[in-house]
């Protein structure tokens, strides 16, 4: 059975996730640390120690072929490309092999700004648009992920 896995430290869509993970007959897999604990009907919960990538860690070690995996941390996402998984992101982006590397080089640029005292605009508040775009993405790779897994 496929998975959705969440990287549900901070994740504004663990529910819509969880909901659209059961009309598609997916497993729903919460991981999180210590401080983000968290519990939902309809879904299993691994807490992990607190600390660095601690999360990212565990996740990537369990995501197989064909699950799903939201998450915002484009590292993360690189390592679930590498395993023939798919990354989507809260706002219902796709990490894809033709957009990952570009991504992981405006976060590194952004890291050498902030590092050299420079300041960036953080994100606009989360809209209900958002949410309505996350689900119509999931929804369609939902799809998507079990047409291949029928072939």
């Amino acid at each position: 059975m496929p998975a959705i896995l969440i990287d549900a430290d901070a994740c504004p869509v663990v529910n819509e996730t969880i909901r659209i993970a059961k009309q598609h007959g997916f497993r729903c897999v919460l991981i999180c640390d210590t401080t983000h604990e968290m519990h939902r009907d309809g879904a299993e919960t691994i807490i992990v120690s607190k600390g660095a990538d601690a999360v990212d860690f565990v996740l990537v070690n369990r995501v197989q072929k064909n699950d799903i995996v939201v998450t915002q941390d484009y590292g993360l996402a690189a390592m679930v490309l590498a395993k023939n998984g798919h990354p989507i992101d809260q706002n219902g982006r796709r990490y894809t092999d033709d957009n990952i590397d570009q991504l992981l080089y405006a976060r590194h640029n952004a890291q050498r700004i902030r590092m050299g005292g420079g300041r960036l605009r953080g994100p606009k508040k989360r809209s209900k648009e958002n949410d309505e775009k996350f689900e119509k993405s999931l929804q369609k790779l939902c799809k998507e992920v079990n047409t291949m897994l029928s072939e």
